[in-house]
């Protein structure tokens, strides 16, 4: 019987292992930053403060955002987005999450904003499932989360009577947060919320990391798109 067990143990334990190692090797053919990124980034420029890379604007307005990014995508891949917001007055982090997946690292939020203790005011939130992720902190945040945003994403749990300010922007022909998607979370969403589509946008172009499996193909290019989520969340922010 002893036997038995014992190889049963060691069976069990066999398929964990092989599951960590297939999740890892998996989650190393990640979406790296397009070269369509180069052409308005300086990549080998950004600055990184500990925990990811980091975007100090040349005046803060002394908000800070957080973005964590999508699932399997490198964080430089949102380096316009990071670029784009700084220069309006921002502080910016887009932390290096552990392989790549939000959901393994949601409490980085935390650590980024305990270095930069001068910022009063973080809004956080995510593409995909980094939205997802950010959720995961904000059910027990910091005091000194102001609010939440989802890029082609929504939230894990219900936030309807939170009063945490919330901001939904999303593709008109996003294929993996569809508009169904979408519409179907408001109800996690408290009052007041706001939900922004762009026409022609997709899931992939929220990034900047080229096409990815599953989604439909944009109508507008990827730097219009972001540069209306760089309008949006200026935006919703100034409004809170």
């Amino acid at each position: 019987m002893k036997k038995w067990l014992l190889r049963v143990a060691m069976s069990v334990l066999a398929l964990l292992v092989i599951a960590v190692v297939s999740f890892v090797v998996y989650a190393q053919f990640d979406y790296g930053p397009s070269e369509a990124l180069a052409e308005r980034v300086d990549l080998s420029a950004l600055e990184s403060d500990g925990e990811g890379l980091f975007f100090q604007p040349e005046s803060s307005n002394g908000k800070g955002i957080i973005l964590y990014q999508g699932a399997k995508v490198q964080k430089e891949a949102y380096a316009y987005l990071g670029q784009s917001l700084s220069e309006q007055g921002f502080v910016v982090s887009i932390p290096q999450l552990p392989l790549n997946f939000g959901i393994l690292g949601s409490e980085t939020a935390g650590s980024v904003m305990e270095v930069h203790p001068d910022v009063e005011e973080w809004f956080l939130g995510g593409h995909s499932l980094g939205g997802v992720a950010a959720s995961f902190y904000a059910e027990d945040h910091s005091p000194k989360l102001s609010g939440l945003f989802f890029l082609g994403a929504y939230p894990a749990s219900d936030f309807s009577e939170s009063g945490l300010p919330m901001l939904s922007i999303y593709g008109e022909l996003d294929g993996l947060s569809t508009i169904d998607d979408i519409e179907a979370s408001r109800e996690l969403f408290p009052d007041g919320s706001i939900f922004e589509e762009i026409e022609g946008g997709n899931h992939a172009q929220f990034g900047l990391y080229g096409e990815q499996k599953g989604d439909n193909s944009a109508k507008i290019s990827a730097f219009e798109q972001q540069d209306q989520v760089v309008k949006a969340l200026i935006e919703w922010i100034n409004k809170n």
